[in-house]
């Protein structure tokens, strides 16, 4: 005899991890020829979730994950803090932009880019080649996810003072305004606030990423429709 252990609650959450598995593979299946190979880079603030989201993506769509942040540690051979600490952010930017030059001559990518990669217009031009799609999450939600694992990984905020919170706070916010308007030149924009509000969740941190990767598909296919004109 088989003998069944667990909640209720287990169960939901099983079949509710399995009903995203299937809207996942579906909407990739949907979508995968109109993509035609291009790349998908995903933009927007740090700690939004994009390698989790784009490992997610790559995985359904048969595309290989790449992070440009890794990519410029991997060149380098120091991490992303120890590059700003030595040569400034500049020299890190520079990196960047190369990282996302080699990466934009490639076919079926799904690229993770640095918070900071959409300041430069080079890299919207390498990025052009393929489509790109803002992870839009709220700055307190950003700021509870960065304080509770720290900043020193973190250079841009990791010299603010005052508590964790406060500190990723208030250096996300003045990033966030320097950086809205490049934020807003994706194709496509995913707003974790206005999915939990259709979802009727209080908090986004009630969004799983399986959730954000198939909100990422279908506006990917909002953005292929008016794009191509054609009913996918």
């Amino acid at each position: 005899m088989l003998l069944l252990v667990g909640s209720t609650l287990d169960t939901e959450s099983l079949w509710s991890s399995f009903d995203n598995g299937l809207m996942l593979k579906d909407k990739s299946q949907e979508i995968a020829s109109f993509l035609d190979g291009r790349c998908i880079y995903l933009v927007g603030m740090m700690g939004s979730g994009k390698t989790t989201v784009g490992r997610i993506l790559a995985d359904v769509l048969g595309y290989c994950f790449r992070d440009s942040d890794k990519l410029v540690e991997q060149a380098c051979g120091k991490s992303v803090a120890e590059l700003f600490q030595l040569y400034g952010e500049g020299y890190f930017r520079e990196k960047e932009s190369e990282a996302l030059r080699t990466l934009s001559l490639m076919h079926r990518l799904v690229v993770s880019t640095g918070g900071g990669a959409v300041v430069r217009p080079i890299n919207w031009k390498y990025m052009r080649r393929g489509i790109t799609v803002y992870i839009d999450v709220p700055l307190e939600a950003l700021a509870k996810r960065i304080s509770a694992v720290g900043t020193a990984s973190r250079p841009l905020l990791h010299h603010e003072s005052g508590d964790a919170y406060t500190k990723a706070l208030t250096r996300l916010s003045t990033l966030f305004e320097e950086r809205a308007d490049d934020y807003a030149n994706a194709n496509a924009r995913v707003s974790l606030e206005n999915m939990a509000a259709k979802m009727g969740h209080r908090d986004v941190s009630n969004l799983t990423p399986s959730i954000i990767a198939i909100e990422a598909l279908e506006q990917i296919e909002y953005y292929l429709k008016q794009k191509e004109g054609t009913n996918l």
